[in-house]
């Protein structure tokens, strides 16, 4: 194929400076596959990297939350129900972002959404990603107050200025952070557990007496709260899309690394609301006036530290697990919101602003949240945001299980390039809708006191019966605009890896891998996607295919 200039694109297309979406090293491939020659970690450090970014102590207080308002056993179960639902759900999202080495928001738009359509699922989850950045900047100021008495507003703003510079390298840097930070990590977090079990065992019995008795509805108002982390799997992907080629070789390691990294992280996260909760009711049983502060990780962290250690090392001790943990996740949340914010503007305007534009934008959102004072209203902002998380995330984990492996209305390898998709595909992105706005109308109490609890079975129900049936009723009409991209290069090699060929794009002239190109519709040569993404007058995009 030959590579021709363009001659008109200057005023046809706006395209990305050199100095900003071809400088990948900052960039991190933020709106498009993660090339072969890029990956070059092995499944080891992607799999520690991407578990290093569920360091966040949030999993603590929401665990001492719904135990103190509905009790020890209706907190188990509704954690126990959170599990299942995120390990089958996370599954095949996971599969696919290391299979295919492309994030949340590429899989969504072949998935049912639409190239267009995906973008609210994108704000959805860049609120997670400040949500959380909030909690976890917040939770860490409450450590630099009681460590080192600097002041909540400015503890606020220090948790959030210090992530700026550790995020701008994108994976190059985190993952090299994450690897380094994690055995300090585990040690300071499981110590004062481990401590409480030798030296106290009938804090066990406390622990499981503590609160009312089994009630389903407080179970599943428990489990909703803890549903709020459904879009973690997001940030999970954000790693994962850099796993290596799967070969017959590395197979066992591949998927041991796909699955603990992936839906696997709720294992973890699970076991730590355990513990949140186990530490709070042994403070509130055994340490007076804590009922305000059991909640609280850095004060349950410091009391049982000081049961074993004199005070100032205690207090080192608790103050830096809680700047570790919130480093280590914050990181994460800012990387993971720079992603998503990019990615809505970029297909809104065809313009690329730079990864580095959103990173400060959505630091700035986190810091207004923690200034804020959210900790006042937790419960409330983690229930509603539970509900639209849920209904993203199982309707496409349903379209992959559902349309494309068992009906196969829905093109089973995936798809997010600009001019292959329609706009919307009412299939992912009504089931969405409805899922989503039902399951709130629920949670407010629309529907009656007695449904309310209810709500994120209502969210997941629609979530996972609405693709297919959709699908079914559009014959899966509205998933591709084309099945032909104008290349005749294979997709993918020998084991079903993307393939590894080169192109240059003739707009940008920059090298990429063939999955992130596709032919140019008025010259005879290759375009790469994120082109394609800023084509203001869709010069290069490919006409519909009939």
């Amino acid at each position: 194929m030959s590579v021709e200039p363009s001659l008109d694109h200057r005023t046809t297309a706006e395209t990305p400076a050199p100095t900003t979406a071809t400088r990948e090293t900052l960039e991190d491939y933020t709106l498009r596959f993660a090339p072969r020659s890029y990956r070059k970690w092995s499944t080891g450090v992607v799999a520690v990297s991407a578990l290093g970014g569920i360091a966040y102590l949030a999993d603590f207080a929401i665990g001492a939350n719904i135990g103190i308002s509905y009790g020890t056993t209706n907190a188990l179960w509704g954690i126990a129900i959170f599990a299942v639902v995120i390990f089958a759900t996370g599954l095949p999202l996971a599969y696919y972002a290391a299979r295919y080495n492309i994030d949340l928001d590429l899989i969504t738009r072949g998935s049912g959404f639409g190239y267009y359509g995906s973008i609210v699922t994108n704000v959805i989850f860049a609120s997670f990603t400040f949500i959380f950045f909030a909690l976890e900047g917040s939770i860490m100021a409450q450590g630099l107050q009681l460590g080192l008495h600097v002041p909540l507003w400015l503890g606020y703003a220090v948790s959030t200025l210090v992530i700026f510079p550790l995020v701008i390298y994108g994976m190059k840097v985190l993952s090299t952070l994450q690897v380094w930070t994690t055995p300090l990590w585990l040690i300071l977090m499981v110590l004062p557990f481990c401590y409480l079990l030798i030296s106290h065992p009938s804090s066990v019995q406390t622990f499981f007496d503590y609160g009312p008795d089994a009630d389903f509805g407080s179970m599943l108002l428990a489990a909703g709260v803890c549903l709020s982390l459904i879009a973690q799997i997001a940030e999970q992907i954000d790693y994962l899309r850099f796993m290596p080629p799967k070969t017959p070789e590395n197979s066992r390691r591949w998927w041991t690394a796909m699955l603990l990294a992936g839906p696997g992280w709720v294992i973890f996260g699970a076991l730590k609301q355990v513990i949140g909760l186990f530490l709070a009711v042994y403070l509130i049983a055994n340490v007076a006036d804590s009922s305000s502060i059991a909640n609280q990780p850095v004060h349950q962290f410091l009391e049982i530290y000081r049961g074993f250690l004199p005070g100032w090392l205690a207090m080192t001790l608790a103050v830096v697990l809680v700047v570790i943990s919130q480093v280590k996740i914050n990181v994460t949340n800012a990387y993971s919101g720079s992603l998503a914010w990019t990615n809505s503007y970029t297909r809104l305007t065809r313009h690329y602003p730079g990864r580095l534009v959103f990173l400060g934008f959505n630091l700035v959102i986190a810091l207004v949240l923690m200034e804020a004072n959210m900790f006042d209203f937790l419960n409330t902002i983690l229930g509603f945001y539970a509900n639209c998380g849920m209904a993203w995330i199982v309707v496409v984990a349903s379209d992959i299980v559902f349309n494309k492996y068992l009906l196969r209305l829905s093109p089973k390898a995936p798809e997010f390039r600009r001019g292959m998709l329609y706009a919307v595909n009412p299939v992912g992105f009504g089931s969405m809708a409805a899922a989503a706005g039902v399951s709130i109308v629920v949670f407010f109490g629309g529907l009656g006191s007695g449904i309310k609890p209810y709500s994120p079975l209502v969210a997941i129900g629609l979530a996972l019966v609405l693709p297919p049936v959709l699908a079914v009723l559009t014959r899966g009409k509205y998933y591709l605009r084309r099945s032909d991209d104008g290349l005749d290069l294979p997709m993918y090699d020998e084991h079903g890896n993307p393939s590894g060929e080169v192109l240059t794009c003739h707009v940008c002239r920059q090298q990429y891998e063939r999955p992130d190109m596709t032919a140019c519709a008025t010259h005879d040569a290759a375009v790469c996607s994120l082109c394609l993404s800023t084509d203001k007058v869709a010069d290069h995009v490919l006409p519909s295919q009939a």
